[in-house]
This record gives structure tokens, sequence and C-alpha cells, in this order.
């Protein structure tokens, strides 16, 4: 399997407009994170996106991806699912129209905010894209088991998701033992923390740390990272020998 990391920036992004911090002004390229979303390639083949970040097409072109099976969503906030217009040029490569996978709430929010994609007659190049409501914590793509994992973002029900011995969890600020559970035995975990302070609706590193601690994965890496949490140079000094910040274009092999 292979994990590409798209963008491991918060809902701003970074550099955030207008500000002039050490780390929206660095120059180090993985400094630069842009909007959160992954993209999953398993052993069987089948090619699966985490999100659809409003950074998509230059993310996919950066990465230079051309071919989606699948697509899962965490939530229904903007930095997750407002680029899903640029999945457009896949339809048409394709020529077929793509799954998308979310909670019942989140797959209304998206048929709702993007009317002109669901209509009955929708204008010829609008995407196409067939909702499934996820209501049972085990489905399969093309053969391949996902596997869902319940957290609180805030006070926020939303997923995270198990493939094979991968984990991405995202906004994640609590979640209960039985959902750990589900997340024993990972060769990779890839979770957000957001920033140094605590946050009322995201893990800040230490708790985001402890977290990890618990569960045990052979390699974490940390995502939607906020400016606050400083540079990745530092950054990464400062954290145990098996947990990494993960960087834009990140290639991770398991």
């Amino acid at each position: 399997m292979k994990v590409t990391i798209l963008g491991s920036g918060t809902s701003q992004g970074i550099p955030i407009i207008g500000c002039t911090c050490k780390v929206c002004t660095s120059q180090d390229p993985k400094d630069i994170r842009l909007r959160v979303s992954a993209y999953v390639q398993t052993d069987k083949g089948t090619d699966i996106l985490i999100d659809t970040s409003p950074d998509l097409r230059q993310q996919f072109l950066r990465n230079k991806i051309t071919k989606v099976d699948a697509v899962l969503v965490t939530h229904e906030h903007n930095d997750h699912i407002i680029g899903l217009d640029d999945l457009r040029p896949i339809n048409f490569m394709q020529g077929s129209i793509l799954p998308l996978y979310a909670l019942p709430r989140v797959v209304d929010d998206v048929r709702e905010r993007f009317q002109y994609v669901f209509r009955e007659n929708p204008y010829p190049g609008a995407p196409k894209i067939e909702t499934h409501k996820i209501e049972n914590d085990h489905f399969t793509i093309n053969g391949e088991e996902i596997n869902c994992i319940h957290f609180l973002h805030g006070n926020l029900p939303i997923l995270g998701f198990r493939i094979g011995n991968f984990a991405y969890l995202t906004d994640i600020k609590s979640i209960s033992e039985e959902e750990k559970l589900k997340l024993q035995g990972l060769s990779i975990l890839i979770t957000s923390a957001l920033r140094i302070d605590e946050h009322f609706a995201h893990m800040n590193l230490d708790e985001s740390l402890q977290f990890i601690s618990e569960l045990k994965p052979k390699r974490a890496y940390l995502t939607h990272m906020g400016h606050q949490l400083g540079k990745h140079q530092d950054l990464s000094v400062r954290l145990p020998a098996n947990v990494f910040p993960s960087f834009d274009g990140q290639v991770l092999h398991l």
C-alpha cells in the first residue's frame, strides 16, 4: 500500500493570508501546508481519495494523480469537501461515475451544497458523483475492506478510516476506548495535531502524542497542523522516535 499526503495544513492553509510569522514566511517547502486530504493506493489496485480539500486541483497536478476509484469523506466542513468539483477531469478521463462514501448527515449536506451535481438533469459538465451513506462500520470498495472509526471533532461526530494496517484520523478531539480497540496493530497512523495550546475541537500536540503512545503504531504522522505548531524542522526534533510531522507530497509505504 502507498499513501500520499496531499495536504497537511489547517482550514486556512499555510501560509495564512496576511500572516508574517516565521512559519508562514518560511522558505522551507515542508512548511507550505495545503488543506488536508490523502490518496491511498492499495495493493489490490484500488485508488481511494480521502476528503476533497479546497486545494484539490493543485494537489492532483503536483502529485500527478489521474485515477480515483472512490472518495471517502471524514466530515462536512468546508476544508474537507469544497474541492469536490475538481473531480470533473477524473470523471472525463475514466468515463465513469465516482462513488462517494460519508455519514448520512454528511451525504445530505454534500447533496445540498452541490445541488447542481445531483439534480435530475444536471449540466453535462458537472461532476458525476454517486453518494453512499455509511450506515455500517465495515464496507468494501472493489473488494478492499474499509473500517470506520468514530470520534468527535469538538461535539461533532465524524469518521476516520482504517484500511489494512493503515489508519487516517483527522480533526480528532476525543475518542472512546471502544473505538481505540479498532486501532490496534497499525503499521502507520496519520492523525491530527493542531497546535501547542489546547483547542476546543482539536487535539493539541500533547494530546495527540498521548493518543499515539496509547495505540503504539509502528509509525505515526501528524497532519492538520497549524502555524502555531512551528516549523517542520523544529518540530521534527521534538517528537518521539516513531512520530513525524507529515508534509505535502510525502509518500508513505506500508
